[in-house]
This record gives structure tokens, C-alpha cells and sequence, in this order.
């Protein structure tokens, strides 16, 4: 348990930031002068003059949610289509589900971000579905490449000469033979979540005008950079530090599957 100790300890520290934060903000909206380091003030002020403590306390919230949430709903949507795309011995259907990934692996997610901003700009639930869809094409791809390779096994083709439904097989042997795969790829889809959520709060996608957000505070503040470096340097290092966290938690719990494994042989 103590490999997990470091990374666990990365991604408490901006996690609960981020859900506790809100409740221990202070409600004093009064402002003191812009850039100011300390008088009285922990982190100095903000652009406008905010405390930037309390600004870190009430802006981790929405881009942790959104990355969160938009990973969980890629992987309920993506999961199920590449086990039907792998299973499925019908070319029509995979092509029919395949094909219009294809279109959207084209876009780039940044031009889809940015037309975001011109149709629906400061809803948080809509930049969630963008990011769905940016990280969409790459899982189901992983999915059905997965489902693809175990269904060729030996006890795949065992259960199907037992009379075993397809879907049967898929859900039970396929899918749980599958969730190593997905455990890999989802750290770093995590990571990637909260890389297009941060780049989305740095173009004032998904956040409200003068929204407290970590994102949207390195944008808002980079001007004052060499005046009052706290406004930008502690919301950028809380996001690395949670990107970071999360890589290696599921790195060293991969590790330690591997490891169980090899003893178990």
C-alpha cells in the first residue's frame, strides 16, 4: 500500500479541493487592489482584486466534474459499441458503427471547442458532451480492437460450441478479459479529459464570465505574471498535479495486477 501513498496523495489533494473547497470559501466578496502580494491575503489578489486563495477554494470544482463525468459517459457509451463492433460477425453493422467515428477522429478538438464557444458558451453540461465526443473515436477503437482479439480465443470458440449466446459470451468473458485493457487506457483518458476541460476554461468554454475556475484563473491572470505569480502559478500546478496523480495511480495499480499475476503462476 505505500506505492500507492504518492500518487494517492496527488489526487487527494486537488480532488478534495475542488469538492470540499466551495463549503470552506469564505462568502466575503470584498475586493482589495489587483496583484497584491499578501496584505493579509494568503495567495495576494487576483485581476480584480479577489483573493486568490478563495478563488482556488471555488474553482476546482467544475473542471474536476466535467473530467470526471465526461470520461465516465465516454466509457458507458464506447464500451458497449466496440464489444458489439468486435462481436459482431456482420460487416454492415460495423461498418454502419465504425464509420462515423471516423468522421469525428477528423475534427480536431480544439476547432470543436472553439465552435463551442460561438454556440453555447458558459454551459458546462454541453462542453461535457464535447469532450465525450472528442474522446469517443479513440476508446470504442480500443474496445473493438480488445473484443477483436479475445473473441479469437480458444475458450471463446469453447462457449460458442457449448451453445452459448453471443451476448452472454461478451458480457461474461469478453468484457471482464477486457478491463485491463481499459484500465491502461483510461488513466491517460482521464488526464486527457481534463487537458480539453482546461483548455476549454482557458477559451471561456463551459464557464460563466467571472466564474471562479483554475483554468480560466491562469488565463484571467497571466498578465500580472511577473507582478503576482501566486494567481496563476498555484491553479496550474493543481492541474499537472492531478494529471500527474492520476497517470501514476493506475500505472503502479497495473503494475501490482502484474505482479500478482506472475507470483500466482
Amino acid at each position: 500500500m505505500i506505492k500507492y501513498l504518492l500518487p494517492g496523495a496527488l489526487v487527494a489533494v486537488p480532488v478534495v479541493l475542488a469538492l470540499l473547497g466551495p463549503l470552506l470559501a469564505s462568502e466575503d466578496t470584498t475586493k482589495d487592489v489587483a496583484f497584491l502580494l499578501g496584505g493579509g491575503h494568503l495567495f495576494g489578489t487576483d485581476f480584480l482584486g479577489r483573493d486568490v486563495a478563495n478563488e482556488v477554494l471555488l474553482g476546482g470544482r467544475s473542471l474536476v466534474i466535467t473530467a470526471l463525468t465526461a470520461t465516465a459517459c465516454t466509457y458507458l457509451l464506447a464500451v458497449p459499441m466496440g464489444l458489439v463492433a468486435g462481436m459482431t460477425r456482420s460487416r454492415l453493422l460495423d461498418e454502419v458503427l465504425m464509420r462515423p467515428l471516423d468522421v469525428l477522429l477528423a475534427l480536431p478538438s480544439m476547432l470543436m471547442l472553439l465552435l463551442l464557444a460561438a454556440l453555447a458558451p458558459g454551459n458546462m453540461w454541453v462542453l461535457v458532451g464535447v469532450v465525450v465526443l472528442i474522446n469517443l473515436p479513440d476508446v470504442v477503437r480500443i474496445s473493438r480492437a480488445a473484443a477483436l482479439s479475445l473473441s479469437t480465443r480458444p475458450a471463446v470458440e469453447a462457449m460458442r460450441l457449448q451453445g452459448e449466446h453471443r451476448a452472454r459470451i461478451a458480457v461474461s468473458y469478453v468484457a471482464r478479459a477486457m478491463r485491463r485493457t481499459l484500465a491502461a487506457d483510461l488513466g491517460t483518458r482521464l488526464t486527457g479529459a481534463i487537458y480539453l476541460a482546461a483548455s476549454a476554461s482557458f477559451l471561456g468554454v463551459g464557464v460563466a464570465p467571472g466564474a471562479s475556475d483554475w483554468a480560466a484563473m491562469v488565463d484571467r491572470n497571466r498578465s500580472g505574471l511577473f507582478l503576482q505569480p501566486w494567481a496563476v502559478v498555484v491553479p496550474a500546478v493543481l492541474v499537472v498535479v492531478l494529471s500527474v496523480g492520476v497517470n501514476l495511480l493506475f500505472d503502479r495499480w497495473l503494475r501490482n495486477r502484474d505482479v500478482n499475476f506472475l507470483e500466482a503462476r
